[in-house]
């Protein structure tokens, strides 16, 4: 069973076009969270990201992992699979 993935993201914001870019490359499915002016949507999404308001913020099977710099992080250190197949 694959990993249920969750991502918060603006439309125009080049950091969640570029995480959406890495689990688009290893064929990953998310869910999208296109919070574009929605403060209800950002205190929510804060709520659970431990107080972090930058998108984008990724959750993996309702484990915060961060944003993108954290997400490209862990894919350069070869956990981000082992996360994904976690299912």
């Amino acid at each position: 069973m694959a990993a249920k993935v969750e991502i918060y993201t603006w439309a125009t914001c080049p950091f969640c076009i570029r995480a959406k870019n890495l689990l688009n490359k290893k064929g990953v499915e998310f869910v999208e969270y296109g919070i574009d002016g929605d403060e209800e949507a950002r205190a929510k999404m804060a709520q659970r990201a431990n107080g972090r308001r930058s998108v984008p913020q990724i959750f993996i099977n309702d484990r915060h992992v961060g944003g993108c710099d954290d997400i490209h992080a862990l894919e350069s250190k070869g956990k981000l699979d082992e996360l994904l197949a976690s299912g």
